[in-house]
């Protein structure tokens, strides 16, 4: 591989290829249809100097700095620097902006800002060792992901570019945060969205496992497999307000992956019983493990989640507290309308199991479903309650919505991308 794609800091003497399009823009993202043209033949993974065509806003130097003159249409003006891949929809994923060249101080600021988030302001350490590092966008880093469990770092690329870069990004990372081991590991599109598959990588002597504490409870991670970058650290908070309506209750966690709602309602929560539910049988088997190591007794069952709630209706079983956390249902446009159908299913069947009075976490982490689209399709589910199966009319359940909330600050949402906010949690009592 050309070394200048594995660059962290281009070349300053090096020509660097250019990317124009017509206006400037703070959301890092470039989709490949509002490239204009391009100029030196860049390739994939490579920096590109990013310009604007446009003349209405007002031109700078190679430093960044406005000069104050006058230019024509004919005049492109610098106004980023970003790492290109024309196999990707995504074909530009900016860096810096305005002329800001991307040397060590530049990401010493970026490593040290996303560090100092999760140490010095939401102060993580003293209740957790799981938490997000670096959140992609939000961190200014599109493309990928990094979290803690630990003395591990474990990253998750979305970008080819970021897979070329993220062991000298994960270097800087250990450095201030005094840990040994790394993991790299494509998403699960990767191939599809980036146009080639790189492998994982780790560092020599990673452990498959580590256990991680996180507000009293301890889960144990396996890397490699299952999803994301090996736990849900997004969920930290809405786990802990769980453990606040689950004293002496019944709760039944849905799409419950590796026990992390169900283990906190059995251990921190002191529910009576807890149900934990998810089709895949890796997971299902950590789940039991942290059980285990928390001494707490949970009821893990291996099924789909739509024939287990209909199976509950059957029998007349109801629960105090339902979590109903699913995989991501929407991983693309084309798939906006069958996933929030699938949304609108798993909500209408869960309303109907939780006992009058009880509460019900409803979730949804595809970022292209937005919150208020999100909240009405569960609006639309409890209105469908008031029909049985064969559709004929009977009391609806009535929502009482307690709370909206989102994933963890560790996971921020930056305001020029507001896809950053993907997380979306519904807190409501059912009447």
């Amino acid at each position: 591989m050309d070394d200048s794609l594995k660059a962290l800091i281009p070349n300053r003497n090096a020509s660097m290829p250019a990317v124009f399009v017509n206006r400037p823009m703070l959301h890092p993202n470039i989709y490949r249809k509002r490239i204009l043209q391009t100029e030196g033949n860049p390739v994939a993974g490579q920096w590109v100097a990013v310009y604007s065509v446009n003349s209405d806003y007002p031109d700078r130097d190679s430093e960044g700095r406005r000069t104050g003159g006058t230019r024509s249409e004919s005049e492109p003006s610098l106004f980023a620097y970003g790492i290109y891949n024309p196999r990707s929809e995504v074909a530009v994923r900016l860096m810096s902006w305005w002329g800001e060249w991307p040397d060590d101080a530049f990401w010493d600021r970026i490593v040290d800002q996303a560090v100092s988030l999760r140490r010095d302001v939401l102060r993580l350490d003293e209740t957790t060792d799981a938490y997000r590092v670096m959140h992609g966008e939000a961190d200014g880093v599109p493309g990928l992901v990094v979290d803690r469990y630990g003395d591990c770092l474990s990253a998750e690329l979305f970008s080819l570019g970021m897979s070329y870069r993220c062991e000298a990004i994960l270097e800087r990372l250990q450095s201030r945060l005094g840990t040994k081991h790394w993991l790299i590991q494509e998403c699960p599109q990767f191939l599809s969205q980036e146009g080639l598959s790189v492998p994982s990588r780790k560092s020599e002597g990673l452990s498959p496992t580590v256990t991680v504490q996180e507000n009293g409870v301890k889960y144990r991670i396996h890397f490699g497999t299952g999803h994301k970058t090996g736990f849900f650290c997004d969920q930290r908070d809405n786990r802990k307000q769980l453990a606040h309506f689950s004293k002496g209750k019944s709760v039944l966690d849905l799409c419950c992956y590796t026990g992390g709602f169900s283990v906190q309602a059995a251990k921190a929560g002191e529910a009576s019983d807890v149900t934990g539910v998810d089709l895949d049988d890796e997971p299902l088997s950590m789940a039991k493990k942290n059980a285990d190591i928390n001494q707490t007794r949970v009821r893990f069952v291996q099924s789909d989640a739509f024939a287990f709630m209909r199976d509950m209706l059957r029998i007349g079983r109801q629960y105090d507290v339902i979590v109903l956390d699913p995989p991501k249902l929407i991983r693309s446009r084309a798939e906006l309308e069958e996933g929030s159908k699938k949304h609108f299913d798993l909500n209408k069947l869960a309303m109907q199991l939780v006992k009058p009075g009880g509460i019900l976490l409803t979730c949804s982490c595809a970022g292209l479903l937005d919150s208020e689209s999100f909240q009405g399709i569960v609006r639309s589910a409890a209105k469908a309650t008031g029909f049985d199966t064969e559709g004929k009319p009977h009391p609806p359940r009535t929502l009482q919505i307690l709370h909206s909330t989102g994933a963890a600050p560790d996971h921020p949402v930056v305001a020029h991308c507001p896809e950053t906010g993907y997380l979306k949690s519904i807190w409501a009592r059912v009447l």
